[in-house]
């Protein structure tokens, strides 16, 4: 028990004194202290009722022996900060939460930990504190938003970035806009589509973090509050147990969960985020496991913004456990490292099966053979870019494409707002990596402004940045290595002419090798765009892209 260090013995009466004065009973400190980090806000949908959840949590902890001890995360809201300087922060405070998580852990000496998260920074920073810590620690999302409803049909963020569009060219009146607007988010939980917050959320399924239902169960369900409950009460079992991290997050689980990225069309974020977890554990995720995945197992699923569907439904069809035991039947997933439970992931989902097959569809017939994202490699991108297949229309699977250089989202928003782009580009936003953004902003306002204009389908886009889930389109990011270290890049001229191929897997820039040879000699590295505080630091110590973007 880590505990005892910290509340046994003569020499630490000072310590019990001053959990006394919180109003623990002497019974209360000799338990088991079980943490629980959680990331409640009022600023952020998906965490504005996680006080609830975590009432439930402490609960379920108080049920089976323990003594819970609260404290707080912060959470950053994509959906908020996208479109401007806030953006920068988003990536860059998955470390900070980490960090803080290790830091309250382990100076107050806690026996083990609940997670308590739910938007898209927030829990692959808890999965990256709890690899780190390797104490008994489970994960509770607070469960993805209802869909709204719009005109009698089920909408979510997605259709309000696409009437932004609309409205920019005038395909619809403010009127139209604030009804939407109005309409879209009806009220707690992470955004309806299998965006970053909710792919993240099935993640800790596959990975065995959560008990089963964690990633899909809506938040406004009373199952919600019942398995936090259950997960309050496990992690008191676990503690008993000594069940860790290292204990559930083997290579093996990591290659399953990228096997379930595919089928389910995942976002483009958990390429980022899956190889930043198994670091914390010494474990080497490459992109080369992803483009692996991709070409081998198919996508099953197309939730928004790939397809019509929501996050409920996919809950409703027999969510992670009827996919992930579907895909152990298939051969694609092992399911045997332990998870949370004590049982092996198999042993969890066995006997779930698919409820709706429009939802989660056989894998003979899929909507797409190969998986939802796919690795692209090329002059442009040597280390790779990635892009979500699962929302890229078949007839741009093959693109040719003027270059329009942009050297940041701003001017390139400006551009689309002002009617500058037509048919045929192919955008370039650069300096938008982890070192040159800093912070790598995701390019979700800019996508929907594509898609709301009429040109989703006609124009494609290649950053060194990032995109959300919700992103659509021809959208590829994660261009490695990015502009800022003189990546190619940095290398493109207005009106180059750049190629992607995704069944083929490749993106090039054609243009001889002489002449970038010449660019290269010639290239000077901007000035970085913040200079001081956490952001500037952050851009000295954060490593590539298709290492997880993590500090060194």
């Amino acid at each position: 028990m880590n505990s005892k260090k910290m509340k046994e013995g003569t020499i630490r009466a000072a310590a019990r004194a001053l959990m006394k004065a919180t109003g623990l009973t002497d019974e209360q400190i000799s338990k088991p202290l079980i943490g629980i980090a959680n990331s409640v806000t009022n600023i952020v949908p998906g965490h504005m009722h996680l006080k609830q959840i975590g009432e439930a949590v402490s609960q379920g902890i108080l049920m089976a022996g323990g003594t819970p001890m609260e404290f707080n995360a912060i959470a950053v809201c994509d959906g908020m900060a996208n479109g401007n300087e806030g953006m920068k922060w988003s990536l860059p405070s998955r470390e900070v939460i980490a960090d803080s998580i290790e830091i309250m852990v382990t100076a107050h000496q806690l026996d083990a930990v609940v997670m308590v998260t739910g938007c898209d920074k927030i829990t692959p920073g808890m999965l990256m504190a709890a690899a780190r810590l390797d104490i008994p620690a489970i994960i509770v999302n607070g469960g993805p938003m209802m869909a709204g409803r719009f005109r009698g049909k089920d909408v979510d963020a997605v259709a309000i970035g696409d009437y932004i569009g609309m409205a920019l060219t005038g395909r619809c009146s403010p009127d139209d806009l604030e009804e939407i607007e109005n309409e879209a988010c009806p009220g707690c939980g992470s955004c309806a589509g299998m965006f970053t917050a909710n792919s993240m959320g099935c993640m800790t399924e596959v990975l065995g973090m959560a008990l089963p239902g964690n990633g899909t169960v809506p938040a406004v369900h009373a199952k919600r509050l019942r398995l936090a409950k259950e997960s309050g009460k496990r992690i008191v079992e676990m503690f008993h147990e000594d069940l860790k991290p290292s204990d559930i997050l083997t290579k093996q689980t990591f290659i399953d969960a990228i096997a379930v990225d595919m089928l389910v069309g995942c976002s483009t974020n958990t390429a980022l985020h899956l190889p930043a977890i198994a670091h914390e554990l010494g474990i080497e995720i490459s992109i080369d496991e992803f483009d692996k995945a991709s070409k081998e197992i198919p996508n099953i699923c197309h939730l928004s913004p790939s397809g019509n569907h929501y996050i409920q439904d996919f809950d409703e069809a027999g969510g992670m456990s009827a996919l992930i035991n579907l895909a152990i039947e298939s051969r694609y997933v092992e399911g045997i490292t332990k998870s949370v439970t004590g049982k092996t992931v198999k042993e969890n989902v066995k006997g779930c099966r698919v409820l709706n097959e429009d939802v989660i569809r056989p894998l003979d017939n899929p909507f797409v053979k190969d998986g939802g994202l796919a690795v692209l490699w090329g002059n442009l991108a040597p280390e790779g870019a990635v892009v979500k297949t699962a929302a890229v229309a078949p007839e741009i699977y093959e693109f040719k494409g003027k270059a329009r250089v942009f050297n940041s989202e701003t001017d390139a928003s400006i551009a689309v707002q002002k009617g500058l782009i037509e048919k045929g580009d192919f955008i370039v936003i650069r300096y938008e990596g982890p070192k040159g953004g800093p912070g790598m902003q995701e390019m979700v306002m800019i996508t929907a402004m594509l898609g709301g204009s009429g040109l989703g389908k006609d124009v494609a886009l290649v950053t060194d940045g990032r995109f959300s889930g919700a992103s659509a389109g021809a959208s590829i990011g994660h261009v490695s290595p990015e502009a800022a270290v003189g990546g190619p890049l940095a290398l493109v001229e207005e009106g180059d002419i750049i190629e992607y191929d995704i069944p083929n897997r490749f993106i090039n820039l054609l243009v001889s090798e002489d002449v970038l040879a010449e660019r290269k000699k010639n290239w000077v590295c901007p000035q970085p765009k913040i200079t001081s505080g956490y952001l500037a630091r952050y851009a000295k110590l954060v490593g590539p892209t298709t290492k997880g973007a993590v500090l060194s």
